[in-house]
């Protein structure tokens, strides 16, 4: 019998980023192993000397301040980069200047024309996030108000920090739609928001980043977030390591989590657009996303003539009633491909399409990509 190879998992379980990791790499091994697993919940400083000693075939880490110890061991290993990073070590990374630019479109979708961004200084898959959120709102004209943490590591401590950060969103002009560079990031903004009297989302809309159900439930009001394909990551970390546990050439040595979606919940769920009659007809096009919904009807609905409203949808949004409607289905149409099970066929009926062949055409023509690609593109093999 082979031997079956003995892979450490330094990964927290902690974090719905840990635990999606942690399902892909169950889920290669399910298909393609079995291997053995060993979690050493210390992390890497107490792991290092065990390596060794338990004959283990490879590793798949969380970034440590220690990584290049594991260099020395000569032991296969994948990180998932939490500092800075670096060439030398195969890794997970995420993409950062998608996550950005998701968060931008988010926010500038809902109206709002004052933006700000909160962080972390000194991570710098955080300060990736910042410019690229930043970059695409700075093309559609507006500023970015970016928050800076103390330079003390006292005033760092949450309980000093919390009244710096409540200071700094009373300064920011209302109403505000804000990114946070994660979820536990943004729970820290409603904390703030709280002492400094101010509401959400009508004062300071939120949205974080990794979709992690308990933190953005536990957020009051619920977080919005942009949920991560971190199980696909997972699965390639997987097989990216089985190749190098066998010796085999591997053509990358890199891993890249994309973005799939934001997960709306109520703390971005508002409109900030001063326009009622522009303001009625989005959630109108919004609360119709099912169905097929024309033009004409949006405008009967709002009781604006078509050619001043179709004026003001140019000056307030950038774009037609009709690609408003476009873009609206289309997010739902991808919710529905990451979210569910459900068979495409039957998506294309539940939304009023007369079939996959129309569907697909409608979706490929806003997002360059079928359908059934686009689910794949979301999900481990």
């Amino acid at each position: 019998m082979a031997n079956i190879p003995k892979v450490i998992l330094l990964v927290e379980t902690s974090r719905e980023y840990g635990r999606a990791l942690l399902r892909g790499i169950a889920r290669y091994s399910r298909l393609h192993g079995p291997w053995a697993f060993y979690r050493e919940t210390g992390g890497l400083e107490q792991a290092i000397p065990r390596l060794k000693d338990w004959g283990a075939n490879g590793v798949i880490t969380r970034d440590s301040r220690r990584i290049h110890e594991l260099a020395i061991l000569g032991v296969p290993t994948i990180v998932a980069v939490h500092f800075k990073r670096r060439l030398d070590i195969t890794s997970i990374d995420t993409n950062g200047a998608k996550i950005g630019e998701m968060a931008a479109e988010h926010l500038l979708n809902r109206g709002f024309q004052h933006f700000g961004y909160c962080g972390f200084d000194d991570m710098q898959w955080s300060e990736t996030r910042r410019k690229s959120f930043k970059e695409r709102i700075s093309e559609n004209g507006f500023e970015t108000y970016v928050y800076k943490q103390p330079k003390s590591i006292r005033k760092r401590q949450w309980q000093q920090e919390q009244r710096i950060m409540a200071d700094w969103l009373k300064s920011l002009p209302k109403p505000i739609g804000l990114m946070a560079c994660n979820d536990d990031r943004g729970q820290h903004v409603a904390e703030a928001c709280k002492i400094a009297q101010l509401k959400v989302p009508d004062d300071v809309a939120i949205v974080g980043v990794d979709n992690d159900e308990l933190v953005c439930d536990l957020a009051d009001p619920p977080l919005s977030s942009i949920a991560l394909n971190v199980e696909k990551g997972g699965y390639q970390a997987a097989e990216l390591l089985d190749k190098l546990m066998k010796g085999e050439k591997v053509e990358s040595s890199s891993i890249t989590v994309e973005p799939t979606h934001v997960v709306v919940r109520q703390s971005t769920d508002i409109l900030a657009i001063e326009d009622p009659a522009v303001s009625k007809a989005v959630r109108f096009i919004r609360e119709n996303s099912g169905k097929p919904i024309q033009v004409s009807e949006v405008v009967l609905y709002v009781a604006v003539s078509r050619r001043c409203l179709e004026q003001r949808f140019k000056i307030i949004l950038g774009r037609s009633i009709n690609k408003e409607i476009k873009r609206v289905r289309t997010e739902r149409i991808s919710r529905m491909l990451v979210e569910t099970d459900e068979n495409i066929g039957h998506i294309a009926l539940d939304l009023g399409f007369p079939g996959i062949d129309h569907i697909s055409r409608y979706f490929r023509a806003e997002k360059g990509i079928s359908p059934q690609k686009f689910r794949l593109s979301f999900r481990s093999k």
